[in-house]
């Protein structure tokens, strides 16, 4: 089974080092590759001197777009299950061998890391605010209105992905909000989600991607989108063969 972590980063120069060293630790079987988004600090630097394999984006795409280059680069090169991973330090790479399970047995398609349910035994990890736990449910309210499925934690960036989404979410993938933009679509097309407990840090550097999740306009927008989504989706009765 080939393993690819794809690792979007943009100016993480704090943590991207420490990033790498925890999966190189925890999950050395997977490769690594760090898509960097045009980062104005040292981040570029830092991966060409520790000889980390990155691909250097010519423009500035946002995440989903440094997120689909990291699915094309997985689909060109046949990997199996391609994992996000954060760069700003959240994510643990001790979690990436629970996160594939139920894709390596045949059970998912998609697996979402959510820090907002917890293994038995366990605590939950790093929560984020308030503020943000309440847009979260809002989006998890808009995505079971969409398709009929409950995902908790809809932002998280934590997940796997077999082979048939790595090469749907290569040729199309959501631009500007595509945490939950995605999951919408591989329900909607027929693919089978699941949401697994992990535990989450808080960023070690950086700027989050979704601070203005704070700003009511920013859950106006991405809330139509991921209506929009829903809609066209099942307009187009976007089930897979």
């Amino acid at each position: 089974m080939k393993l690819l972590v794809i690792v979007p980063a943009y100016n993480e120069e704090a943590s991207i080092l420490g990033v790498v060293a925890d999966l190189r630790t925890h999950c050395p079987e997977a490769d690594v590759l760090v898509v960097n988004d045009c980062s104005g600090d040292h981040t570029r630097q830092l991966l060409r001197e520790h000889a980390v394999p990155y691909l250097d984006l010519p423009l500035n795409l946002g995440i989903g777009g440094g997120v689909q280059a990291g699915y094309r680069y997985a689909a060109e090169h046949c990997y199996d299950i391609a994992v996000q991973f954060d760069g700003d330090g959240q994510h643990r790479a001790d979690c990436i061998h629970r996160l594939i399970q139920p894709i390596a047995e045949g059970e998912a398609d998609m697996v979402i890391g959510s820090r907002f349910i917890a293994a038995e035994g366990e605590e939950k990890g790093f929560q984020s605010s308030a503020l943000r736990r309440t847009g979260i449910s809002i989006l998890s309210a808009l995505i079971r209105l969409c398709t009929g499925r409950t995902v908790k934690d809809a932002t998280s960036g934590f997940r796997a992905c077999g082979k048939e989404l790595i090469d749907l979410f290569a040729q199309a993938y959501a631009q500007d909000y595509p945490e939950p933009e995605a999951i919408v679509t591989a329900l909607v097309c027929g693919y089978r989600v699941k949401e697994i407990p992990v535990r989450m840090n808080q960023r070690q550097g950086g700027v989050s991607s979704i601070r203005a999740l704070k700003s009511v306009f920013y859950m106006a927008k991405v809330s139509m989108a991921v209506l929009l989504a829903g809609l066209r989706l099942n307009r187009k009765g976007g089930r897979r063969a």
